[in-house]
């Protein structure tokens, strides 16, 4: 028998779909959904489930941005072929997203342990998803704003990459949260924070889903489960994509701040009068 039924699949795409590119943390709250839905949530396959259907949120992008996306591999092609066209700013872009996505790598396969394990505890989830808030807001009243997606350099992108390994460790702390609040301190715009933090998150995202795909299969979730979760992950993610791109053009991040707050302590009073477990 499968680890995560159909409905509780269809329940964990919406919730990853909605929350994969809001900087509301998607780990936490697919952590308080399996919680609510009783499924455990450090068990290994259920891990590598929700590793998994973040590649439908990912696949959103991909066709969200499919004509950006182009013109910047299609530059990074041209830069390696012909040494001229090495200065054109989507060739060096494609490379810093490379070398931005190596660091998360190298920490993910080392702390994998730990990112399973202790790591995975609701209370770690409650804890981040405060802290998180902070480093947000904070980011917020900082930035100056003034710095388009054309204005990014080497040193942003290796920034706002390495960022991701905060919540990789913590999960609640928010892999776009922590992303697009390193780049708002670096002075980029909010929309360009946004669009950054989607670009650097496709590699890293979707090779986790795929390395987690054998342990998802291997340890007890059915094929259908994972077809279900992943494809409505992705539809509602590009929902979510678009809505968010919209939102921050003419908002603050404000909304998301007072938003994880409310949602970490409510976490913490689940946890503290035991509806949940950790």
């Amino acid at each position: 028998m499968s680890a995560i039924s159909i409905g509780q699949a269809a329940v964990l795409g919406i919730v990853e779909g909605i929350t994969e590119f809001l900087p509301v943390s998607s780990t936490g709250h697919l952590k308080i959904t399996e919680g609510l839905l009783g499924i455990p949530v450090d068990d290994t396959s259920v891990v590598g489930f929700t590793a998994v259907i973040q590649v439908g949120a990912i696949a959103a992008v991909l066709v969200y941005f499919f004509k950006d996306i182009v013109r910047i591999v299609s530059a990074w092609g041209r830069g390696l072929a012909h040494r001229e066209q090495r200065y054109h700013h989507d060739y060096k872009f494609a490379w810093w997203v490379v070398y931005a996505t190596v660091p998360i790598v190298l920490v993910g396969l080392a702390a994998k342990p730990l990112i399973e394990g202790p790591l995975a505890s609701l209370w770690v989830v409650a804890a981040s998803l405060v802290a998180g808030s902070g480093a947000m807001w904070v980011a917020d009243q900082m930035g100056r704003h003034k710095r388009g997606e054309d204005d990014t350099g080497f040193k942003d992108a290796m920034l706002v990459g390495c960022s991701q390994i905060l919540a990789l460790l913590f999960p609640g702390f928010s892999r776009s949260g922590a992303t697009m609040s390193t780049a708002l301190i670096l002075d980029l715009d909010r929309v360009a924070a946004t669009r950054l933090s989607f670009f650097l998150g496709i590699p890293a995202l979707t090779g986790a889903g795929l390395y987690e795909l054998k342990d998802a299969v291997g340890a007890g979730v059915g094929t259908a489960p994972l077809v279900v979760g992943t494809a409505v992950s992705f539809v509602v993610a590009y929902a979510s994509i678009a809505w968010l791109l919209k939102f921050v053009a003419k908002h603050s991040f404000n909304a998301f701040v007072i938003y994880r707050v409310a949602i970490g302590l409510l976490l913490l009073g689940l946890l503290g009068t035991g509806v949940l477990t950790a």
